[in-house]
This record gives C-alpha cells, structure tokens and sequence, in this order.
C-alpha cells in the first residue's frame, strides 16, 4: 500500500493538484495570520538526506550557511507547484539590491517520476528562481524528509488520466534559516508582494 499521511500546520491547500483539498487545520498560536516574523516553530523542519537533480547526496548541511525556501511538491503538479514557484521568483525580485537571496529548494513527492534527469528537465523554466534546485529521493528518504518537515502528501490513482495517478501534497513554502532552522513559513495564499515583504523584513 502506498504511504499516506496527514501532519497540520497551517490552514493550507492540500490536494489542489487534484482538485480536491485533503485536510485543513488552524494553526497553532502564531499562525497563518500573525506576524511573518512570529512564525517560527522549532519542532517544523529536521533532517534530510536526498540527492539532487544530478544524482549528488545531500543533507541539510549543504544549505546550512544561508537562507532557504523550500517547498514541496511535483513536476507533474499542473497548477499549484508551478504557479508556487513563480511566485517566489517574483518575490526574490522584489527583494532590495545587495540583499542576499534566499536558495529555493523543491523536494518532490513523487519520487517514483521525477528521476534526477526529469528534475533537470523541471529546473529549466525560465519562470522559476535561476537558483533553484531540485531533490528527491527514495520513498523513504522523501517521508523522513517530510516528516521533518511536518507535511503532507499521498498518491492519488486517476485510472482515467494519462498520468495514471496524482500527488496530494501540502503547499506551504519554509524559510529556514542559516542553521536550518525555521524562520517563518508561508501558505498559498500568500502573494508575491506579501512574501518579498516578508523576506526583506526578516533578512535584513
């Protein structure tokens, strides 16, 4: 069977690559609606050991020293991943000249499709942060890592489709910190506008 779970964190979008949210839940004291800058929690965010898109292992360490964004997701995703991305480069756009940018990070769960060589073929366009990698993994490396992370995703069969089946996943995009540790996070709702104010705030 097909490993599924549920961690929530915030009020989010899961599923919406299939069309249907999975689960919704308020946040905890701080939340999707407090300060960007109070959002902070330190049992979100751990461990990872993934390769990435040119088959090289990783671990948290290789982002350690620097801020990064990190989102997951999927290349077959047909709405939110993409439209996610986007948004953050355009966020990074916003942010004052001279200021560091964060490295935006896309862990897929779905692992099964998105060999390093289909990652590569991902990081290609021309919308998405230049400095984007990609990683992914086996199943269970990708569950650790979001466990760690306190996200969800599960496989959705779609019989009827070409792709024979879908990826619910959570839509919340992490910044972490240089000690890789969580710094703030944002929900699909947030705008390009309100996540490069968000980020010249804290990184400044």
């Amino acid at each position: 069977m097909f490993w599924k779970h549920r961690y929530l964190l915030v009020v989010a979008a899961l599923g919406a690559c299939s069309g249907e949210p999975a689960s919704e839940s308020l946040a905890p004291s701080g939340g999707a609606v407090a300060s960007c800058a109070t959002r902070a929690y330190d049992h979100i965010g751990g461990p990872i050991s993934l390769i990435n898109e040119t088959g090289e292992a990783v671990t948290e360490k290789n982002f350690k020293g620097g801020h990064s964004l990190v989102f997951f997701g999927f290349t077959y995703c047909p709405d939110v991943c993409p439209s996610t991305l986007v948004t953050i480069d355009r966020a990074l756009q916003r942010l004052p000249e001279g200021m560091a940018r964060p490295k935006t990070i896309l862990i897929s769960v779905d692992p099964e499709r998105d060999t390093p060589e289909a990652l590569t073929e991902y990081l290609r366009a021309p919308q998405f942060p230049d400095d984007m990698t990609a990683l992914t993994g086996s199943l269970s490396a990708v569950e650790d890592a979001a466990a760690a992370f306190k996200a969800g995703f599960a496989r959705i069969d779609t019989p009827d489709s070409l792709a024979d089946y879908t990826m619910d996943h959570s839509s919340i995009v992490y910044l972490m910190d240089e000690d890789w540790s969580l710094k703030t996070f944002f929900t699909h709702e947030a705008t390009a506008e309100t996540i490069g104010d968000c980020l010249t705030e804290t990184l400044k």
